[in-house]
């Protein structure tokens, strides 16, 4: 599936509790189709099984983890996708450790989980029922890389901030993703919400504990993790968050690589040589210091003349040698570059109001509270919200004008296709200029049949 270098619990310890419930499967048939009976776990709360029958089940993906499965939920005609992954025994699931103590609106929900015999005595598999979302950031960014587009910078500003918030999110919580990259960032077409998914690389990160270094797929591995650290931060997630910014902004990853050297050798070409002080950052145990002195290549001349500056200054941010100088998840949120989001009056393509942004949650609101007076748009202030912002599936928490509001007088803005405008104007003028300069339609790829994700 991703190619990536994948951990086991044996480089990491995580030493397996006694051995997991095996619910008895049941295979019935209704109405002529296959029906699945398993006991399963709810993904949140306390430890109940139940019986859970699905439907319609066909493999979407697979890869050295296992299997993924596109399947739907009797009780309620629920599209889910299970992801049935071999146990080892001596050691506990970490993804599914994770994945229980997370809930957010910009990571993908573990609706239950269940254990599965395998076809070999003692062979048990994890079976994780997620919620299904159809498509992902690679496919749409492949989309337009074939048309020679690249995506609209709207969409950019929409699904980057949906990353950076969920990475903000799990790393409150000392979770490192450690494999950020487009193919992991659900899309759903329609709302337009981003949903982080994949955390079998995931790690609750213990200051002082020794990890892998490799780890994270080519092309979005930071620095550090090339240098060999085993002692690094949640700050690789940021390195690759911002590689994925750069390579929406470019059409192409940023830094293609074949093998490590290969990645650094690309990474030198733009940041130029990292400095003995930059290198002793991301690695104090790394002594060897043989690189040719390359100056760095200016940001601006990195992407296209229309690249807009903000755009520009959040990737210089977030890819930074040093791990500690990067820029923070909500400090990334808070960042200029996505004002128009936080527009009162900005709108999908498709006339939908903007999927939950503002919806903080007190936890989130306590990660950085000097940020929260730009993190909550002025029109969840006017509504004299002091504490989280709930968002309802509907609005998404924006409070939004009627299109074409006569009471107010103000002119409904949408998010539309088209090169990336310069950074001089106002959000809306921003956007009647990008929607001047393309006529491709990105709604028209929002309701497009794309191939099943995790493919």
């Amino acid at each position: 599936m991703s190619g990536r270098p994948r951990t086991t619990s044996f480089a990491e310890g995580n030493k397996q509790p006694p051995n997991p419930p095996l619910g008895g499967m049941k295979i019935s048939s209704k109405d002529g189709n296959k029906v699945t009976t398993v006991v399963a776990t709810p993904g949140q709360g306390p430890d109940r099984p139940l019986e859970v029958s699905y439907t319609d089940t066909k493999v979407i993906g697979n890869g050295s983890f296992g299997v993924v499965y596109q399947a739907k939920l009797c009780d309620n005609n629920e599209m889910v996708a299970i992801k049935k992954v071999l146990q080892d025994k001596r050691f506990k699931n970490r993804e599914l450790q994770i994945m229980r103590r997370l809930e957010h609106c910009n990571i993908v929900k573990l609706k239950y989980f269940f254990y599965s015999s395998g076809d070999k005595k003692d062979e048990v598999y994890l079976n994780l029922v997620l919620e299904y979302i159809p498509e992902t950031v690679y496919k749409v960014a492949r989309h337009y890389s074939k048309s020679k587009q690249t995506i609209p910078i709207s969409f950019i500003k929409l699904y980057m901030y949906q990353l950076m918030r969920s990475l903000a999110y799990i790393h409150s919580l000392g979770i490192c993703h450690r494999d950020i990259k487009p193919q992991n960032l659900l899309l759903h077409p329609e709302t337009g919400v981003l949903k982080l998914c994949d955390f079998g690389s995931a790690k609750h990160l213990v200051k002082g504990e020794p990890n892998v270094s490799y780890i994270c797929s080519r092309y979005y591995r930071a620095p550090e993790l090339i240098f060999g650290a085993i002692d690094y931060t949640t700050n690789i997630d940021v390195w690759s968050a911002g590689c994925v910014l750069a390579e929406l902004l470019l059409g192409q990853p940023i830094f293609p690589g074949d093998s490590g050297v290969d990645q650094l050798v690309e990474i030198i070409k733009v940041l130029g040589t990292p400095t003995r002080e930059q290198i002793r950052e991301m690695n104090p145990n790394y002594t060897e210091f043989k690189f040719p002195q390359i100056k760095s290549h200016p940001w601006q001349k990195v992407f296209r003349a229309r690249t807009p500056a903000e755009a520009i200054e959040l990737v210089s941010r977030l890819l930074e040698y040093t791990p500690s100088s990067r820029i923070s998840p909500l400090q990334a949120c808070a960042h200029p570059f996505f004002d128009e989001l936080r527009e009162p009056n900005t709108r999908l393509p498709n006339g939908r109001s903007l999927p939950p942004l503002f919806n903080f949650t007190e936890q989130e609101l306590n990660i950085q509270p000097s940020l929260n007076s730009i993190l909550l748009p002025r029109s969840c202030n006017a509504g004299g919200s002091s504490g989280s912002v709930s968002g309802g599936s509907g609005t998404g928490g924006v409070q939004t004008e009627p299109v074409g509001n006569t009471a107010t007088g103000e002119a409904q803005v949408h998010l539309t296709s088209g090169e990336a405008t310069t950074s001089h104007n106002t959000p809306q003028e921003n956007m009647a200029a990008e929607a001047q300069h393309n006529t491709y339609q990105p709604s028209n790829l929002l309701f497009s049949s794309l191939p099943d994700p995790l493919s």
